[in-house]
């Protein structure tokens, strides 16, 4: 088990910072955690050092993500709240046995865990109609899976909508940096906004759907996806609060019908 220790603001300009990223005046959040807006701003300004309780309740109410917490927490001159295990750590078996279930769970369809930074965890069988063409050395670990779906020699030239499909990987990701202010996140972004644009321009045209489906052509020949992704609903390790499930599910019933075919 590991805490991140690094140069860093002190705890009151972090607060203040969380505060002005979820867009909240200095009045609406001490209304919402019960402190006077004078306490509030000789805290920020550090005229005033926090209490463990009141940078808690700051960043429960802030939304603030477990490992940005510690760092509050130690810039404040206190332990901090929370673990983070190593995923080969024996604490972690269960909760990683649990993410292999739920991925195997979900054959024939493809489904994959990723960290905070979108690199692939664990990956179910089924996956492979989805990079059978990829080029090998982006397969070589760290694998990161936004890299894999833009990349020129990834699934770019497959993806039938590349241009709606990283249109939506280049939001979500500044969805994800606007709500964890994650610089590995930003420079993924900077990386994947240089790949060249229009891989594919075979979209069909028509009405927009209601949710994006990925179409992409494969081995198996043209198949759409729908995707979710799930986290853990009560983490108190950082680790586990980081990881996710993708999840791809047929768009279509002949997307559906060839991968239970190709499941024997």
């Amino acid at each position: 088990m590991k805490h991140e220790t690094r140069t860093q603001e002190p705890a009151g300009a972090q607060l203040r910072q969380w505060r002005e990223r979820r867009r909240l005046s200095q009045l609406q959040l001490a209304l919402e955690v019960e402190m006077s807006t004078r306490h509030l701003s000789f805290v920020e300004t550090g005229r005033a050092q926090p209490s463990r309780d009141l940078i808690i309740r700051l960043a429960d109410y802030l939304d603030i993500p477990l490992r940005a917490r510690n760092q509050i927490l130690l810039a404040a001159g206190l332990a901090p709240e929370f673990e983070e295990t190593g995923l080969t750590a024996p604490e972690m078996a269960e909760a990683l046995a649990a993410v292999e279930h739920l991925l195997k769970a979900h054959e024939p369809f493809p489904a994959l865990a990723v960290d905070r930074h979108w690199n692939m965890v664990a990956a179910n069988g089924a996956l492979a109609v989805l990079t059978e063409q990829i080029a090998p050395y982006l397969l070589e670990p760290p694998v990161n899976v936004l890299r894999l779906a833009l990349h020129p020699d990834g699934l770019a030239p497959q993806i039938v909508n590349y241009e709606q499909w990283r249109s939506y990987i280049l939001h979500r990701l500044d969805r994800d940096i606007e709500l964890t202010a994650d610089s590995g996140l930003a420079e993924l972004r900077d990386e994947l906004a240089a790949y060249p644009g229009s891989a594919n321009d075979n979209a069909p045209a028509g009405r927009a759907p209601i949710a994006l489906p990925m179409i992409i052509d494969t081995v198996a020949g043209r198949l759409s996806f729908m995707s979710t992704v799930t986290i853990f609903g009560t983490p108190r390790d950082i680790t586990l609060s980081e990881l996710a499930l993708e999840t791809f599910f047929p768009a279509d019933a002949h997307t559906m019908q060839v991968l239970r075919s190709l499941a024997g």
